[in-house]
Formats: structure tokens, C-alpha cells, sequence
């Protein structure tokens, strides 16, 4: 398996990174999408030495920057003729005020959803080359709303809806992108959402504030986190499971337990095909590149 992981220095994406590197005598191939070269390079070296996996490289990309993501598909395409998979799970998450990205949007919304978005829709045909039946998982919880008169948060911010405004974003695409690929005869191509039934712990606890810190730190104590490691044995299956389990889970939203894949009961608004389409224009709008509209379009003309 080929496959690409976005925040994969850290958290869940380097958990996951970690443990698909590891399997199988290192037969897989993975790709970490990344801001920092520094943090990337460091991780290559850590992963390798942990999984003895010579097939793990980084592609620079920097979210908060649709230039970024632009360089980063072109990278991606000119390096690879093919993906099995992709992990969707960069994210921003506590912030302690709010600013604006060099494209004038609200970080969360870009980086959790929009630029990801853009990423997604590039580089669908690498995922259709793939001869194993390539697969979008993306990290969500059932949590979050559109604001859809106030996307970029400008009236009334805060981290916490940021982040789960991003959540439910992620949610609508997929779900959308679900249904398209199912009006395109013989699609291999499975898209869906799992949700990780605890917390993770990361190095985000070093950049929130100290009560916060501290209630974490106590929930850690009594069982509320779980390890990278624990993230990555949990989601693996996922990415290296036969085509035709991923198929079914397609277009829904899963979690895990008792050691089983199961599916949560969506909302209504997500579920939603008329706010899906909406919240798919305004996307467009704001990824303002037309190589992603063109693509957009061949997909709504299925």
C-alpha cells in the first residue's frame, strides 16, 4: 500500500504513519504531508529506525496556504503515478485568538477542511490508478455546524467551533463524494469518515493553557487518552483491509468498539444533499483554482 498521511509528525497521523510503516516487513510506502521540513526529516529518521521502512518521505505543505497545497499536488503527481490510500487528518486545534491566513480565511476552516478539500479532489486520479481500489479516510467526530453566514468566523469566533465547524465540513464532502463515485460505473474508490473512540494524546498538550494542561493530564491518569501507537493498531485495518470491506463502509461515519468496526448514526443537516452542494460551491469559490474546478465539474457530470 501506497499511502499518503496529512499531519503525519504528529498525533494520530504519525501514530498511524508509525504502525502502517511497521506492518507487513515494511511493505508499505508512506508519504507524510507536512509544514515542517525540520519535524518531517526527524520523524523519516525515527520511523525508519523504529520499523526498519525505507520507503517513508515527506512533501512540504504548509495548509494555511493554498500556494502551498498547489505546489504540494503538483509534487505529489510528478513523483507518483499512483495512491492506495490517504489519511485526511491535519488539523489545527486550541488557539488563543483569532487570525487570518495569508489567504484571508479563518486557520481552522482552511486548514481543517478547505485546503484538504482542494488536496482531496487533486489527486482523486492517483487514487483511481491504484490497483488495489484506492480510499480517502478521514479523521472526524460527529460534532460540529456550518456557519454559513459567518464561515470565516469573523463575528463570532472561537476555537472550539473552529474546529468542529471543520469537523462537519469534512463530514458533508465526503458524504458527497461518496455519492458521485457511486454514478461512475466500476468505481474501486471508497470515501468515510471514522471518528476515534478516545482521545489521543499529543503534543498539543504543550500549547494549551495550564488548567486545560491539567484537567488533561488528569484524564490521561485515569484512562481518558490513548497513545499514538494505540491510534495507529486501531485505524491500520482500515487502510489495509480488502477493497470490498472498505466499499461498504463508504459515505458513512465509523468508530471502533469492542474491538469492531461500527457505524454511527449521521445528522440530519450533514446528511443533507441541497447544504452539501452549497457548502461544495462556496469551497470552489474560495479554493479560486481552476484545475480544481474543472475536476469538480467532471464529477458532478457523471
Amino acid at each position: 500500500m501506497k499511502v499518503l498521511v496529512t499531519g503525519g509528525t504528529n498525533g494520530m497521523g504519525k501514530g498511524v504513519a508509525k504502525i502502517l510503516a511497521s506492518k507487513d516487513d515494511g511493505a508499505h510506502e508512506i508519504i507524510i504531508l507536512c509544514r515542517s521540513k525540520e519535524r518531517g526529516e526527524s520523524t523519516i529518521k525515527e520511523l525508519a529506525a523504529i520499523t526498519n521502512n525505507n520507503k517513508i518521505s515527506i512533501v512540504l505543505c504548509d495548509l494555511t496556504k493554498l500556494s502551498d497545497v498547489r505546489n504540494a499536488i503538483k509534487e505529489i503527481h510528478n513523483n507518483h503515478d499512483f495512491l492506495d490510500g490517504i489519511f485526511i487528518n491535519a488539523g489545527l486545534g486550541y488557539a488563543a485568538k483569532r487570525v487570518e491566513t495569508e489567504d484571508g480565511m479563518d486557520p481552522h476552516f482552511q486548514v481543517n477542511y478547505l485546503s484538504q478539500f482542494m488536496l482531496t479532489l487533486n489527486l482523486l486520479d492517483l487514487l483511481e490508478n491504484s490497483k488495489t481500489g484506492g480510499r480517502v479516510i478521514f479523521n472526524v467526530t460527529k460534532r460540529g455546524e456550518i456557519f454559513w453566514d459567518d464561515i470565516q468566523m469573523k463575528n463570532n469566533w472561537g476555537f472550539e467551533k473552529g474546529v468542529f465547524q471543520g469537523m462537519a465540513a469534512k463530514r458533508m464532502f465526503y458524504i458527497l463524494l461518496h455519492d458521485l463515485y457511486r454514478r461512475k460505473e466500476g468505481s474501486r474508490v471508497s470515501v468515510f469518515g471514522f471518528q476515534i473512540p478516545k482521545t489521543v494524546w499529543s503534543n498539543q498538550i504543550n500549547i494549551i493553557p495550564f488548567f486545560m494542561r491539567t484537567m488533561a493530564t488528569m484524564m490521561k491518569i485515569f484512562g481518558g487518552f490513548i497513545s499514538i501507537e494505540k491510534c495507529g493498531m486501531i485505524m491500520a485495518p482500515l487502510f489495509t483491509e480488502d477493497q470490498k470491506e472498505s466499499l461498504k463502509r463508504s459515505g458513512k461515519l465509523i468508530t471502533q468498539k469492542k474491538n469492531e468496526f461500527i457505524e454511527m448514526k449521521e445528522d440530519d443537516t450533514v446528511l443533507d444533499p441541497k447544504l452539501q452542494e452549497k457548502l461544495w460551491k462556496i469551497s470552489l469559490d474560495l479554493c479560486n483554482d481552476e484545475e480544481t474546478v474543472q475536476i469538480a465539474k467532471r464529477y458532478l457530470e457523471i
